[in-house]
């Protein structure tokens, strides 16, 4: 899967190419990467972590601290998926037949508009994507309603990052479960807003930015895929939540995620950065980009509460304590609410 983009987008620099392109690997200027502590205070981390799953489940108030019966088998169900034999991406919902396609499509120099509109007015959620996008960029300035606009108006590259989100986001079915059809939208929002932000920040870091957009986007898959285990192991119960339960939950998602990202061939840099928020313990060593994955994972959430008057903006007890980087992460991930697809270089144009 990994050398599948790669090789899609790698290939020439075009003159006047867009911000929005996939970023190309790090140039040989760039500063070494060193092992670092992880990015914030843990108490920080403990503090948000709680009111996002708090925001996430609907839950008002204080949660229950212990897990009941039904966390209790989603936990079982899931830890006997980790220590099965069961493929991983197999557990994946497959991305739809026509992606790859537009990705070459989109390679070529002299791609169509018509042809390009026509193979995405086939699949509805590209269509909803691409009028999103597109409506976005215009900052309210008009509306567009037709794909062959959209499609013009977006241009070749922002079509290639756009596309290549659309290639790994979740097909919500409506028939589904209600953790799944009310949990997997807010997961994968936070993901794109992370991966956005790590795309922004990782060059001067000294990271591949290309490998911190993927490890932002893919970071939660198997989050993804443990809602329909809750779905099915919580036969309507809605009452999942508990400090315990998320605990377990994320942190064996995320195995799960560096499982199908070693079955996918993603670089063991991204695996790697994933793995450490499974495992982040108080003095641990943290690479660059898993404490850049743990910085704007932090701040996703922070804006996440913030948007839906779950935190006060500026709290010290959630803001304090960060490092330099954290008000350009911050900045950044307002700039992805307000267009859409933001370019890195805009990123520090919001307020």
């Amino acid at each position: 899967m990994y050398q599948w983009l790669r090789r899609l987008f790698s290939g020439p620099a075009r003159a006047g190419a867009s911000a929005l392109a996939l970023p190309a690997a790090r140039s040989a200027s760039a500063k070494p990467a060193v092992a670092t502590p992880p990015a914030m205070p843990f108490d920080q981390l403990d503090l948000v972590n709680r009111l996002y799953h708090h925001w996430m489940f609907d839950i008002e108030g204080e949660s229950e601290f212990d897990t009941n019966a039904q966390e209790v088998q989603v936990l079982d169900a899931l830890a006997a998926i980790l220590n099965s034999q069961q493929s991983g991406s197999a557990l994946v919902r497959r991305m739809p037949g026509m992606i790859p396609q537009l990705l070459q499509s989109l390679r070529r120099d002299n791609f169509s508009g018509a042809q390009l509109a026509r193979t995405i007015s086939s699949d509805v959620v590209l269509v909803a994507t691409v009028i999103r996008a597109a409506n976005s960029s215009l900052n309210g300035n008009g509306a567009i309603s037709s794909v062959d606009h959209a499609v013009m108006l977006i241009g070749q590259e922002g079509l290639r990052h756009l596309i290549t989100s659309v290639a790994f986001r979740p097909i919500i079915d409506l028939n589904s479960g209600h953790f799944t059809r009310t949990l997997a939208p807010r997961i994968w929002d936070h993901s794109e807003r992370c991966a956005q932000a790590n795309r922004a920040l990782a060059e001067a870091l000294g990271i591949d930015p290309f490998e911190a957009f993927l490890a932002g986007l893919v970071q939660h898959v198997g989050l993804i895929v443990s809602l329909r285990i809750m779905d099915q192991m919580a036969k309507g119960d809605k009452h999942l939540g508990s400090e315990m339960f998320c605990a377990g939950l994320v942190r064996d998602a995320r195995i799960l995620t560096c499982s199908i990202g070693r079955e996918w061939n993603f670089p063991a840099s991204v695996v790697n950065a994933i793995g450490e928020q499974a495992g982040m313990q108080k003095g641990a060593i943290v690479s660059p980009l898993g404490r850049l994955l743990t910085l704007t994972d932090y701040m996703g959430k922070v804006r996440i509460l913030v948007e839906n008057q779950r935190a006060p903006f500026g709290d010290p007890a959630l803001f304090g304590g960060l490092p330099p980087s954290a008000a350009e992460a911050y900045r950044s991930l307002r700039a992805i609410d307000a267009v859409g697809l933001a370019a890195p270089g805009d990123a520090g144009a919001a307020s």
